[in-house]
C-alpha cells in the first residue's frame, strides 16, 4: 500500500502481449551497451519524437549520468521480469545496486516510455526467501487480501522494496466489518492480538501514529505503527499498520515465537484495519529488497500446507 517511488516516468503508448517480445530482448542489449559505455547521446537517439520533444539530450545525459549511474555503476545483467499494462519490466543488476526498468517501444522500435524504480543497494546480500521457520503472527482464521508472487495476486509485486508482502485481514460472511464503516471498532481485525511469528530481536519500533478513520490514509507515515524483527539469520520481518499505543515490546528486546507484541490497527497508508507483513533483507524498508515469506506449517482453506506462500483470497490460520 505504499506509493511507488519513481525516478523517471513517461508513457504515451501501451503494447499488449503475453511474453517478452524478441525486439525488446535485442533492444535492451543495445541500451545496456550504450549505458555502460557512457553513450548517452546514443540512448537519446533511441527515443521516439515524443520523447525528444519532452526531454533534451542534455537532460537525458544528466539523468543517466548523475541520477542513475552515479548510484548504480554499470549494468551487469538485465532479466525480463514481467509485463505490466503491456510494458516490459526488466530486473536490472548493476555493479552497486538493483532496480526495475519498465520500457515501451513504438511501432518504429523507439523508446516512448521509460521508468526506473529507486535503485536498491547491493551492500546487503540479497535474500530470496526465509530459512527461519515462520508462523502466522495472529490467532484464528484470517483472509489474504494481497499475497502471492504475481501482480494479479499481489499489488506489492510492483514495488521492489516490499515485493511479496502480504495484506491480511479478517472477514465474516464475505465482509470485513459489521456496523458503522467509519468506525475502526466495526472491523473484525481491529484490536486483534498480533504475535511474534518467530524467535527474534526487536530492531525497530514506531508507535504513536493515530489510527485512520476508515477510508482515509496517512501517506506521510507509510507503515504507521510498526515493528521490525531480526532473526538470527539476518532476515527482517516487518509488521505494519498496528494500533496506536498497542505495541508492548521495545527495541533490543528478544522475543520468543507466540509472544503478544501489539494489536492490529489502521495506521499509516491504510484504509481499514489489516496487517501488512513482509520479509526484507535490511532494516529500513526503503533500503530493502523484498523476499518471499514462506510459512512453515499452516492451515489453508481447511487443508494443512507446509512451507507455503499464501495467495490472494486464501483463508489461513496456524495449525496446532
Amino acid at each position: 500500500m505504499r506509493s511507488v517511488l519513481l525516478l523517471m516516468i513517461f508513457f504515451s503508448l501501451k503494447l499488449f502481449s503475453q511474453s517478452e517480445q524478441p525486439i525488446y530482448e535485442r533492444f535492451v542489449s543495445v541500451f545496456a551497451e550504450r549505458f555502460n559505455s557512457g553513450d548517452y547521446d546514443g540512448i537519446y537517439d533511441l527515443y521516439d519524437s515524443g520523447m525528444k520533444n519532452t526531454y533534451t539530450s542534455i537532460e537525458t545525459r544528466n539523468f543517466f549520468e548523475k541520477t542513475i549511474k552515479s548510484l548504480t555503476g554499470d549494468i551487469e545483467s538485465m532479466q525480463f521480469y514481467t509485463l505490466r499494462d503491456g510494458a516490459h519490466v526488466y530486473r536490472v543488476f548493476f555493479d552497486k545496486s538493483v532496480a526495475d526498468m519498465t520500457i515501451t517501444l513504438s511501432p518504429q522500435s523507439k523508446i516512448n516510455g521509460l521508468l526506473f524504480s529507486k535503485p536498491q543497494p547491493l551492500e546487503v546480500p540479497l535474500l530470496e526467501r526465509n530459512t527461519t521457520f515462520i508462523s502466522l503472527p495472529f490467532n484464528g482464521e484470517w483472509f489474504v487480501y494481497w499475497g502471492g508472487v504475481t501482480e494479479g495476486q499481489n499489488i506489492h509485486i510492483k514495488e521492489i522494496t516490499q515485493q511479496y508482502a502480504y495484506d491480511i485481514l479478517i472477514v465474516k460472511d464475505g465482509v470485513s466489518y459489521e456496523g458503522d464503516s467509519l468506525l475502526n471498532e466495526s472491523y473484525f481485525a481491529f484490536g486483534e492480538d498480533i504475535i511474534a511469528p518467530c524467535d527474534g530481536r526487536v530492531v525497530k519500533v514506531i508507535d504513536g501514529v493515530p489510527d485512520n478513520i476508515p477510508g482515509d490514509t496517512n501517506e506521510q507515515e507509510l507503515t504507521g505503527n510498526t515493528i521490525v524483527l531480526r532473526t538470527d539469520r539476518d532476515e527482517y520481518v516487518l509488521l505494519a499498520h498496528l494500533m496506536q499505543n498497542s505495541i508492548v515490546v521495545e527495541e533490543g528486546q528478544d522475543l520468543r515465537k507466540g509472544e503478544i507484541i501489539a494489536k492490529c490497527g489502521n495506521s499509516g497508508n491504510s484504509t481499514e484495519a489489516h496487517l501488512h507483513l513482509s520479509l526484507q533483507n535490511a532494516l529500513e524498508m526503503e533500503d530493502s529488497i523484498g523476499a518471499r515469506l514462506y510459512f512453515d506449517r499452516i492451515e489453508v482453506n481447511g487443508e494443512i500446507r507446509m512451507d507455503y506462500i499464501p495467495v490472494k483470497e486464501d483463508l489461513i490460520s496456524n495449525s496446532n
